[in-house]
């Protein structure tokens, strides 16, 4: 074998996309997306312009809706919580998922349970749904030997447990790029992010399967909704909430602001203060916090049901900066379910440059 003829299929067809298809054909056509950095609505510059250049110049007589709701450094603890107020409530017919990467710092167990919580949101409310892997060091070696990378592998896992179509975009990149076609560079240019040729590259594996998807003439009514097959994973994170502001007891001098520095936060409750804290009680197995997190960030103290205080040491990498990253703390999915209290306070660490004593929390998601 060639270091360029992996085995695997670039494309599976697992079910047509019927609503997609449907949609095409009323003339309306409404997309979304989850993912991270490399799929994020970064006009000009990510994989998701070509494919959707590609299908207003397809279907030119269609209104070609989109609701791009991926964001940079996210995985799908947080998508679990966004594709209800995002992509489901726009109403997208199509959605594309891309998360390969973006989860592989989590434990297998734990981003099985939430990958397949967010494919059973979209699924249950209709949407059709494509899988999209992307690349990241971490699976050069795997491709290499003609392996598939076990983050991928898992998702397949999941795509014929519920008939979801993929495109393994990385894979077609990589074929390129060992075929002559493409630099190393041109697709990576730091190594992850692609940009320009490399996302062209992305885009155009997604469009061939989108080509093959719609290729047929007829366009058959959308099917009734059925019921989902039992979860592979048990807890995954299908049924969400999230706890109201009002819920929630401050002690010090916390704010509930309108928040604008950090995509994808609407609200947050902020403070600079040292030892300022907050409770609530919520009812599930789960517990979520999203926090806009960076270089100015606190570390925080927090204990569920009056345990032992777990402190917060969160890395800070040399990209992040000072706020707009945003980032959760998985509190526990794998509590007794029931009614639970919640405690927290914010920190004083010594942070280079002075910093670490800005808490602004904006989500406390409940995980059912």
């Amino acid at each position: 074998m060639t270091a360029y003829s992996h085995p695997s299929p670039i494309h599976q067809h697992r079910r047509a996309l019927v609503r997609t298809r449907a949609a095409l054909a009323a003339g309306k056509l409404s997309v979304g997306f989850l993912g991270g950095s490399i799929t994020a609505p970064h006009v000009f510059r990510n994989w998701p312009e070509p494919l959707l250049s590609w299908l207003v110049e397809r279907y030119p007589r269609a209104r070609i809706a989109v609701e791009n709701a991926a964001i940079g450094a996210t995985g799908s603890d947080l998508a679990a919580f966004r594709a209800g107020p995002t992509v489901i409530a726009a109403g997208c017919d199509l959605v594309f998922v891309e998360f390969a990467v973006n989860d592989l710092g989590q434990p297998t167990d734990l981003r099985n349970r939430m990958r397949e919580g967010v494919l059973r949101q979209l699924l249950a409310a209709g949407c059709d749904v494509v899988l999209a892997y992307t690349f990241s060091d971490a699976m050069q070696a795997d491709m290499a030997a003609g392996r598939v990378p076990p983050s991928i592998a898992e998702y397949e896992a999941l795509a014929a447990h519920y008939g979801i179509g993929s495109v393994w975009m990385s894979l077609h990149a990589w074929h390129e790029v060992h075929a002559g076609r493409m630099t190393w560079h041109e697709w990576l240019p730091d190594g992850l992010h692609p940009e320009n040729r490399g996302s062209l590259s992305y885009a155009q594996s997604v469009i061939a399967f989108c080509e093959r998807e719609f290729a047929a003439t007829a366009v058959a009514a959308a099917p009734a909704r059925s019921a989902l097959p039992a979860p592979l994973h048990a807890g995954c994170w299908e049924t969400v909430s999230v706890v109201p502001w009002a819920d929630i007891r401050t002690e010090g001098p916390w704010t509930l602001r309108r928040w604008y520095t950090c995509y994808g936060l609407d609200q947050a409750l902020y403070t600079t203060a040292p030892g300022a804290a907050l409770r609530f009680t919520f009812t599930g197995r789960g517990l979520v916090l999203g926090f806009d997190f960076g270089r100015f960030a606190s570390e925080v103290r927090y204990r569920v049901d009056g345990g032992a205080w777990q402190v917060t040491n969160r890395d800070r990498p040399a990209w992040a900066g000072d706020r707009g990253w945003l980032r959760p703390v998985i509190v526990s999915d794998t509590l007794a379910p029931g009614r639970h209290e919640f405690e927290l306070e914010t920190l004083a660490a010594p942070f280079p440059g002075n910093c670490g004593t800005v808490t602004t929390l904006g989500l406390v998601g409940v995980i059912g």
